[in-house]
């Protein structure tokens, strides 16, 4: 292990006075708000001037150069002494933090990638580190360059589950580049933490959970620069920056005191700076500057232009199900550009992911049975544009990641989801299994794109589109087997839907998509023996949805239509074509959908109970002709 040189005893007091300098900014701005979370800023102020001003690597004229250490505020909270560091360290004038959560600036309350020096957004607890073993992962297996990742967790958040799958994560691919630290000020918003500042009980845990655990006076300088460089030399497992802390530390009749969570100082401002303006023995100009990264130390990559290395390549009528063609394309696509990864939740065999994992195990991330981790680990793998990362398990268990879904979105990842086993079409394994709740869950997060292709050549056109496409995105792929319909040559666009059944004499037109765009399709067939014909649109993506193309071809067809859907009624593809009909006169729309709690059973049988197969869209389409 290197040898640790204690700091010149001006550095170590310069240091003390850019602590004191930020519980300053972070008052001043608090004030200038009239809100805001002064308290939380105070305990992690030695924290974040050795982090800022000793420790961290990085460029201030490019807070987001590859090369540069990473760093994430999980108690986002915290946010006016994380701008405050940056501007101490000269990024943007001091004078600025004045503008803390006012509607026209982007230092709002909780950091967002609107800043140039963040890259995630945080806020709400428990997601942090997650993101954090997501950067360390790619620095250490792809970009295999010396960045370090730093995450500040607070000791309330850590009662959140979703911490400890992370924790648990890096110990057991033993993430050597990633420092966690535990700001303990053992005051929550409403009441002391569980632990308090039982200090041996973190450091137990964190031990267990595989962590190189270092308790420290979280307000002593000099033990933290000395911590910080334990970290980085140790090279067998993670470390993890025990430090016991006090809230609204060297604020006078504020200090570890309850009830000033969240709350700007008031009248007490004026006093507890003055008072902290004469602990600060030279107020002139910060002498301290960062160190810079390694030149060069990441790779440049690229993660535009993805293709498919070949085309689709399937007969018409062949049964393939659409979680197989998405692992084929996945592992295509992955041939075409070496930063496509891909990640899963022990459900790689299932959702066909293991196709990448087969042909480039490097890039490919098991994260167990831990979805809350493995959505945070996949935003902070494309963190900065440095992948292309496809997540993949069973649609329903994306629900109890949606939190960390909906943060992606605030954090404008690119992430793409894929979610198998979806709707009553799964069969015996019941409803816990049976995703049904997806499409509305994802249609909710602002920006996305949701796709849901229904045979094998739109699936791995699909996954291709998704590779290129700005935002969430969200791919819904079925466990049945069904026909291929498209050539293999078949365009395909976003917001574009597919004609696959139509006459000139069409007088209903039935939606439907994944396994109920067949069920359509036989409807219709039988139909015909009436004398009824029916348009069948495959819309391709739910959001955004062909509203023009709906309305155009229903419009065609008498302004009947039928819309079938695999998913409970609310927020799926049948509210999807309500809503681009709401302003459009002379329309009736008959909405098949799942409108009770389904259970185990063959998937036809489950199909024609719940009133998405043939016969209930046949029943619909000769009711809605009589009005």
């Amino acid at each position: 292990m290197p040898t640790y040189h204690k700091p010149e005893a001006k550095t170590i007091q310069e240091l003390k006075d850019i602590a004191h300098k930020l519980r300053i900014d972070s008052i001043s701005a608090t004030q200038a708000s009239k809100s805001g979370h002064p308290t939380s800023c105070a305990s992690i102020a030695e924290i974040m001037s050795v982090l800022f001003f000793n420790t961290m690597r990085y460029k201030i004229s490019a807070p987001r150069d590859a090369s540069s250490d990473r760093f994430i505020l999980s108690k986002g909270h915290a946010a006016p002494i994380l701008y405050a560091a940056w501007a101490e360290a000269g990024l943007f004038p001091v004078e600025d933090l004045q503008n803390l959560r006012k509607i026209d600036s982007d230092l709002e309350g909780h950091p967002t990638p609107r800043l140039n020096f963040i890259d995630v957004g945080t806020g709400s607890l428990g997601q942090g580190v997650a993101v954090a073993c997501g950067m360390a992962y790619i620095g250490k297996n792809l970009d295999k360059a010396d960045y370090r990742t730093y995450v500040l967790v607070g000791d309330g958040e850590s009662a959140e589950g979703s911490i400890w799958e992370s924790l648990h994560f890096a110990g057991y691919y033993k993430l050597n580049n990633l420092c966690v630290i535990f700001d303990v000020n053992r005051l929550g918003q409403s009441e002391p933490t569980s632990l308090q500042h039982q200090m041996e009980v973190y450091r137990k845990r964190l031990d267990a959970f595989g962590f190189n655990a270092i308790v420290v006076d979280g307000h002593d300088v000099e033990e933290l620069c000395k911590a910080f460089f334990e970290a980085s030399s140790v090279t067998d497992r993670p470390t993890a920056i025990i430090a016991k802390t006090y809230k609204g530390k060297h604020f006078p009749n504020i200090e570890d005191l309850e009830n000033w969570h969240g709350k700007p100082l008031g009248d007490s401002a004026a006093g507890v700076v003055e008072h902290l303006r004469k602990q600060i023995r030279n107020s002139g100009p910060i002498t301290l500057t960062p160190p810079s990264p390694q030149k060069d130390g990441a790779p440049k990559v690229s993660i535009k232009g993805i293709e498919l290395a070949t085309p689709p390549a399937y007969q018409k009528g062949e049964q393939v199900a659409t979680r197989l063609a998405y692992g084929t394309a996945l592992a295509k696509i992955a041939m075409n550009n070496d930063r496509v990864i891909a990640l899963d939740g022990d459900t790689k065999n299932s959702t066909f992911s293991d196709k990448l994992r087969k042909a480039f195990p490097e890039r490919f991330i098991e994260c167990f049975i831990a979805e809350q981790n493995l959505v945070g680990v996949a935003i902070g793998a494309a963190c900065r544009d440095r992948t292309v990362a496809f997540v993949s398990t069973f649609a329903t268990f994306f629900t109890r990641a949606f939190d960390q879904i909906r943060m992606g979105a605030i954090s404008q990842t690119n992430v793409n989801f894929v979610g198998s086993h979806c709707g009553v079409s799964i069969g015996e394994d019941g409803p816990s299994q049976m995703g049904l709740e997806d499409i509305a869950m994802f249609r909710a997060i602002p920006g996305s794109t949701v796709f849901y292709p229904s045979d094998a050549v739109s699936t791995e056109r699909a996954v291709e589109m998704a590779a290129n496409t700005k935002g969430v995105c969200f791919i819904r792929t079925s466990r049945p087997n069904t026909a291929v319909i498209y050539d293999n040559n078949e365009k395909f666009e976003i917001g574009r839907c597919k004609v696959v059944k139509q006459s000139a004499g069409d007088s209903v037109l039935l939606i439907g998509a994944g396994i109920t765009l067949y069920e359509a399709l036989n409807a219709a067939q039988e139909l015909e023996k009436s004398g009824i014909h029916c348009r069948v649109i495959d819309p391709f993506t739910v959001k955004p949805l062909d509203n023009e193309g709906i309305v155009h071809h229903g419009n065609q067809c008498g302004g009947r239509i039928v819309v079938i859907e695999d998913h409970y009624k609310q927020g799926g593809l049948g509210e999807a074509v309500l809503s681009a009909l709401a302003e459009h006169r002379n329309f009736v729309v008959k909405h098949l959908a799942v409108e009770e709690l389904p259970r185990s059973g063959p998937p036809t049988v489950l199909i024609d109970m719940f009133g998405i197969s043939a016969r209930s869209i046949v029943a619909a389409v000769q009711d809605i002709v009589k009005m």
